[in-house]
């Protein structure tokens, strides 16, 4: 008889793949929002560019806030 050895694979997942993804699913959701609202070509234009930087912004009047 002859024994069958299955490797098993782990994955793992840290917290900046976590942290990517959802800044990934923001910039999205952003994207589509902005987009959609834009009533020129030079609104949406500025649209995809706020959609990237949006969370920068967002980080940095919390720290605001916070007096940090």
């Amino acid at each position: 008889m002859t024994k069958s050895h299955h490797m098993k694979t782990q994955t793992t997942i840290t917290g900046t793949q976590i942290h990517s993804a959802i800044y990934g699913f923001g910039v999205i959701g952003a994207l589509i929002y902005f987009i959609q609202h834009a009533q020129t070509l030079w609104t949406g234009i500025l649209g995809i560019i706020e959609a990237i930087f949006w969370p920068a912004v967002l980080v940095y009047k919390l720290f605001e806030y916070l007096h940090i």
